[in-house]
């Protein structure tokens, strides 16, 4: 059935649905649950009845499949020790499933600023919980993740978009290691104004990135072109070789990128594309 609505403007939990068979859908730790994190009400802060994850069973083409989904709404889409366990916990999860024969697919809607200020250390180490499940699932069945918009993908978040076995942009996107404020607050307005669209877009926005070999789809941002690619992906199956494998190259062309010159787009193009004269 055909679904023209925009991906971007759905919130994580119709993201999820949007993406699963229908009538497949099953929430685990709904709201209902009550399941939030201890640390931001003594702060002043109101907590989420989820923490802003929403972690869903279901079947994708009538095989079983997980799908967890960040809400940018709430904290920016921040990963705290609640929200952070919730989606780690899903991928060992799955990839318990697929060691026992039940092949069980994996998608992850990353929409994030990184982890969650408030709680520090704890954040960090669900992250790197996240990471260490990927790794663990992705050698059972694809990874797929999707960052759409509006807040994009940064911190540690980035890092385990990285680590997904594909992964689909929108030109609405965004994906980097740091977000646009926190390089203008530590390098200064000069180095990186947070508050020019265009240039943001053209270092870290999608489309920058898929030319980049960065990601492996861009698309619209309409249901159909998400799930579209999210299938074609999934059809793939495990990639014979992971982007993450390639990381010594990587490295290397780090490392012979000048820093002392403005980076732009077309820089930032040919430093990945390997066209880099340096």
């Amino acid at each position: 059935m055909r679904d023209d609505r925009s991906f971007i403007e759905l919130k994580a939990r119709q993201r999820a649905q949007a993406l699963l068979d229908e009538g497949s859908y099953r929430e685990l730790l709904d709201p209902f649950e009550g399941i939030i994190s201890p640390w931001l009400g003594p702060q002043g802060i109101v907590p989420q009845a989820d923490d802003g994850m929403v972690v869903a069973k279901g079947t994708i083409n009538g095989q079983p499949a997980v799908v967890v989904a960040i809400e940018g709404a709430f904290q920016g889409g921040s990963m705290g020790e609640v929200s952070g366990a919730k989606m780690a916990a899903a991928l060992e999860l799955a990839a318990e499933d697929n060691r026992k024969g039940i092949p069980t697919q994996a998608v992850l809607c990353l929409e994030t600023g990184g982890v969650r200020l408030q709680e520090a250390n704890l954040g960090l180490a669900a992250i790197a919980d996240i990471h260490a499940a990927i790794v663990d699932l992705r050698r059972y069945t694809p990874v797929v993740g999707i960052v759409a918009g509006t807040v994009g993908c940064f911190g540690g978040m980035s890092i385990a978009a990285a680590l997904c076995s594909y992964l689909i942009v929108t030109r609405e996107a965004r994906l980097g290691l740091n977000g646009p404020q926190v390089i203008e607050q530590e390098a200064g307005i000069e180095e990186y104004d947070s508050r020019d669209r265009p240039f943001i877009w053209s270092m870290t926005g999608g489309e920058v990135r898929y030319r980049s070999g960065l990601v492996d789809a861009l698309v619209g941002d309409g249901v159909n072109a998400v799930k579209n690619a999210m299938n074609e992906a999934i059809a793939k199956g495990v990639p014979a070789k992971h982007r993450t494998d390639n990381y010594d190259d990587y490295l290397q062309r780090l490392t012979r990128f000048d820093t002392r010159k403005q980076a732009d787009a077309e820089q930032i193009n040919a430093l990945f594309t390997g066209e880099d004269k340096a």
